[in-house]
């Protein structure tokens, strides 16, 4: 747990003891775990005061506990900003930390008081605590521009395929396929598989019995290609991500190992030129280690 880079970052500083010390503390896997159980008690704690009839019994605890929370949370930025100092903005996770701490300190009248639903929010912290769950996050933002292909590809197949549902089944069935709009959101439906066959397609199909070979195809190359593609470019990216933090511990231990084979070429090498030229008999400092 914790953030390691941004420990690493301030080791490689002139930080002052105290300061990486704090650093250390508030980043060891003991304190975050215990900050993960108080996010878990601070979502329960949500959960449960969406109940009138508990808020009318035990709400005055739940604020309590609430208050709690928040406290800790504000406490653990605060140990941070002492620790890290400028580089705690480095991070993007710091950032949304903040941002989502900084909402439930938002007064709860006036206009702003709405964002007071949004404490919600503090559940998500999560992400940025517990490392498995910020390695998915990472992974789907590292495919946004893989992503991005894929999605046009999407936007064009779609925007075809409405126009010529509009053309074929808006006559006969107008609350479906009346507008391209609405031919956009029904062949979402049927992307979903959501009461496709005997919601939509089946009612269609008795006034145009090959009307299976349009939805067919679509649900062929949209539910099962492109979201497939997805799929796909997150699982490979999350891969690349899991693999880099191995491969940077093993680079040393590898730039070591290819130093030593270098050297042991180059004693191979004088050996064999000494060997042709029919100089002396090799020494034991000419054998390769």
């Amino acid at each position: 747990m914790g953030d390691p880079q941004l420990l690493q970052l301030l080791r490689d500083t002139d930080a002052s003891p105290f300061r990486q010390r704090l650093a250390g503390w508030i980043e060891s896997r003991r304190v975050q775990s215990w900050i993960v159980a108080v996010i878990l008690v601070n979502a329960v704690v949500l959960g449960m005061e969406s109940s009138p009839a508990l808020m009318g019994r035990i709400g005055h605890v739940l604020l309590a506990i609430d208050k709690f929370c928040l406290a800790v949370f504000i406490a653990e930025i605060l140990v941070k900003l002492v620790a890290f100092r400028g580089m705690f903005w480095r991070s993007g996770w710091n950032w949304f930390d903040v941002l989502v701490v900084a909402i439930a300190l938002v007064p709860g009248i006036g206009p702003w008081a709405v964002l007071r639903s949004l404490r919600v929010l503090r559940v998500l912290r999560l992400l940025t605590v517990i490392p498995s769950l910020r390695l998915v996050v990472a992974a789907f933002i590292h495919a946004i521009p893989g992503l991005t292909g894929v999605l046009a590809v999407m936007m064009v197949f779609f925007y075809t395929a409405g126009v010529l549902a509009t053309k074929l089944f808006g006559a006969g069935f107008p609350d479906w396929f009346g507008t391209l709009g609405r031919s956009l959101y029904s062949l979402f439906q049927i992307m979903t598989l959501e009461s496709w066959s005997m919601g939509i397609v089946r009612p269609v199909m008795e006034a145009h019995p090959f009307a299976w070979a349009f939805f067919v195809p679509f649900i062929i190359i949209a539910t099962f290609t492109i979201l497939n593609l997805f799929i796909g470019i997150i699982v490979s990216t999350m891969q690349e991500l899991s693999v880099l933090p191995a491969s940077r511990t093993a680079g040393p231990e590898l730039g070591g190992l290819l130093e030593r084979m270098e050297g042991d070429l180059k004693q191979l090498r004088s050996l064999v030129e000494r060997l042709q030229g029919g100089g002396d008999k090799p020494t034991e400092d000419d054998k390769p280690g």
